[in-house]
């Protein structure tokens, strides 16, 4: 828990997360519960597979990001059935509604799966079904963003998205949209084009992993050639005055992950993430945990982001309003989180001034 004196705000805001890989939320009691239940054999000459505490430990010791995805793909070997990606979501549902997470657009990698010969619609089942009982049960909203694997061939991806079982799911909206992930540095955002012609056709929402590892240049790459809605980290924006102006003038959405940003090494802290340069020049962004069984939940984010910056009430108000008014979800249920969003603060208000 934080030290600040805004902590009890930092906790009934109503968040929306904007930027989590629901294959990283998979924490390492769940991994090996599932490897167990599934039979599934975990790598025998690397001691952090010993136990679920020796994994917890190794996760604090990331190198870069090719380090964390070395285990990040070893991990999801585990899920093979429905009802293990339906087990995987739920754990972060409840996790993520405990921290005041009221709307979730999430992502998937079937790429991974439908290599391992896991179907594609068994992966969509299972997190179709932790979907409407966190509505259900928690009163949470989702949505799911299809990302494809950077380091795959681009023909490969757009076989994919244009096959049967993926176009179904976009037509029952089980599905929103699309993104791009993995190693970001190798593979600039113009090689995807020929993949974000066929979403964008599609009429799917669009976002890209840009500006993490990656120059600034990447993130326009992703603006001007692949029509994105959506920029991913693009933590690097703030290397390039003209492009921060540009981004804030379109109101294009940052999803900053601050927590994952310093464990993988692309900041030495959190001090050193541009949010004061954004909030500054009006660049509208949302804070995420990312991989939250690797880095920690949301609620950690809100906290270290305070505890770095020292942020008014009014820049908090500012971070939500935008979280919300930016998110895919219909007007009506942005409307709903917005006058929730009016009540905390109104509260603290009429709290502090006592």
């Amino acid at each position: 828990m934080c030290r600040s004196p805004l902590h009890p705000l930092l906790q009934r805001l109503p968040k929306c997360e904007h930027h989590i890989h629901l294959e990283g939320a998979l924490t390492p009691a769940l991994l090996f519960s599932l490897a167990t239940r599934n039979n599934i054999p975990l790598p025998q000459d690397d001691p952090a597979f010993a136990s679920a505490e020796a994994l917890i430990a190794r996760y604090e010791r990331f190198t870069s990001l090719d380090d964390f995805l070395h285990y990040y793909y070893i991990g999801m070997s585990v899920l093979v059935v429905p009802e293990d990606f339906e087990a995987l979501a739920w754990d972060y549902f409840q996790r993520a509604s405990a921290d005041g997470v009221r709307h979730i657009e999430a992502f998937f990698d079937p790429q991974a799966h439908v290599s391992r010969g896991v179907s594609y619609p068994a992966v969509v089942a299972g997190f179709s079904a932790a979907r409407e009982r966190a509505a259900r049960e928690l009163g949470v909203s989702t949505m799911l963003t299809c990302c494809f694997l950077r380091h795959l061939p681009v023909d490969d991806s757009v076989t994919l998205l244009q096959s049967d079982e993926v176009q179904a799911s976009f037509t029952s909206g089980a599905v929103a949209g699309i993104g791009v992930d993995s190693s970001e540095v190798p593979f600039p955002p113009h090689k995807f084009k020929a993949l974000y012609e066929h979403a964008q056709a599609r009429g799917l929402r669009r976002t890209a992993h840009a500006g993490e590892e990656g120059p600034a240049s990447y993130i326009a790459e992703a603006i001007d050639v692949l029509g994105v809605e959506r920029i991913d980290h693009g933590i690097h924006l703030a290397d390039d005055a003209a492009l921060v102006r540009r981004v804030a003038d379109l109101g294009l959405l940052l999803t900053v992950c601050p927590l994952s940003n310093v464990r993988l090494r692309c900041v030495p802290s959190i001090t050193n993430l541009p949010l004061q340069t954004f909030l500054d020049a009006g660049v509208s962004f949302s804070l995420n945990s990312d991989d939250p069984a690797y880095f920690g939940y949301i609620g950690e984010c809100y906290c270290a982001v305070q505890e770095a910056f020292n942020l008014a009430v009014k820049d908090w108000e500012s971070i939500c309003r935008v979280s919300i008014e930016k998110s895919w979800c219909d007007q009506q249920r942005k409307d709903e989180l917005l006058a929730e969003l009016r009540t905390v603060t109104n509260d603290w208000e009429k709290t502090s001034a006592c």
